[in-house]
């Protein structure tokens, strides 16, 4: 992963992003602007700074961890800007000026009130004396801004010890002070500190439109949802549906992994040799099965979104699928706790799934706590 750069330029001579070998680097001098591709993460963070409405803490979670980084910088700059843009004569900051000292000093990792913590280069992990120190400092009086930022970078690499012992001052930390997680695997963070955070995803193909089948699934998926779920048989039919889906996709993945085996080329070999292909055949088909099971649980957790968005009263552009029949009916009958608790479960599923939990079993658990 490249890590975010550091510029010299002033705002108006730079681009907002640095191709190298074929990654993307994200520069340190950012607005909320120059993230055109975040649209929907963003205008929702910045909703939440215009009504006053801010999380104590935040899990940022997207494919790279160096625009992550931007982004939570973005965040700070704007909390502590001498010079905020807002989206009313007086009201609240809503994005940075990018220019001021305090943004400027933020840019510079040497603001006193702004605090990092990053994974140890040796072991790779968030130790727990890292994580004591930083609540240290969080729980100091600011010194010279409004807000205390604390960033904690790839934070599912957080070991247990020092995740447990961070679990008080993340539900419920000073005032003026915001956290903010950064990762690329949540699925790696333990369910006790997902639920303490909101989180946001800035994922680029998190609009992506779906290829047809997908869509016509997810379509069949939410009218059968809409339904009424107050019987036992109704939720197993969904159950029926989703295990369904997964039963083709995984048929589908062994009879296009097996056709490119050397094994359907190759009759007479030694035993050995053909107990080693077939043993890497059920590997490569294992390995994209539980990554098409993913995609697919992502679309669904899409759709969960819209959902909880709908039941917010938030709709136009930042729904993922405007025109989904049955959206608009299971958020009449849930309230937002219930839809933001509806997306904490399918996190969960997909973090048992990930530790080789027996799949029907997790998908049925899962799948009858939802609130629909």
């Amino acid at each position: 992963m490249v890590p975010a750069l550091k510029s010299n330029l002033r705002p108006e001579a730079r681009s907002s992003a640095l191709e190298l070998d074929g990654l993307v680097a994200f520069n340190s001098w950012m607005a909320f602007a120059d993230f055109p591709g975040q649209k929907q993460a963003v205008t929702l963070l910045q909703r939440s700074l215009e009504r006053g409405r801010l999380a104590h803490a935040y899990l940022f979670a997207g494919h790279q961890m160096s625009e992550l980084e931007a982004l939570a910088r973005t965040l700070a700059k704007t909390l502590n800007c001498q010079h905020p843009k807002r989206a009313s004569s007086g009201g609240p900051a809503i994005d940075s000026c990018d220019e001021c000292p305090s943004c400027r000093k933020i840019d510079g990792d040497n603001h006193a009130d702004v605090h990092w913590v990053r994974p140890e280069s040796k072991s790779r992990v968030v130790t727990v004396d890292q994580m004591r120190d930083l609540m240290h400092e969080i729980h100091l009086k600011p010194n010279e801004a409004e807000f205390k930022v604390a960033v904690i970078a790839a934070a599912d690499r957080l070991n247990p010890q020092a995740a447990n012992a961070f679990l008080k001052t993340l539900e419920e930390p000073p005032a003026k002070s915001i956290l903010i997680l950064l990762t690329t695997e949540p699925q790696r963070l333990l369910e006790t500190v997902v639920s303490r955070c909101l989180r946001l995803n800035f994922g680029a193909e998190s609009g992506k439109p779906l290829a047809g089948p997908q869509m016509e699934w997810l379509k069949s998926f939410a009218e059968l949802a809409a339904a009424e779920q107050k019987s036992l048989l109704s939720r197993y039919r969904l159950l029926g549906t989703l295990l369904k889906k997964l039963g083709e996709i995984k048929e589908e993945i062994e009879k296009s992994m097996t056709a490119r085996s050397p094994l359907e080329r190759y009759d007479d070999v030694d035993p050995k040799l053909r107990e080693k292909w077939e043993d890497e055949l059920a590997a490569v088909i294992e390995a994209e099965y539980r990554l098409q099971r993913m995609d697919l649980l992502a679309v669904l957790q899409r759709w969960m979104r819209d959902v909880w968005l709908q039941t917010l009263s938030v709709g136009g552009d930042l729904l993922n699928f405007p025109q989904m029949a049955g959206t608009e009916q299971v958020a009449r009958r849930i309230s937002p706790e219930q839809a933001a608790q509806n997306l904490r479960v399918l996190e969960r599923i997909q973090r048992l799934l990930g530790s080789n939990v027996q799949e029907a079993l997790a998908l049925e658990v899962g799948l009858l706590e939802l609130s629909l």
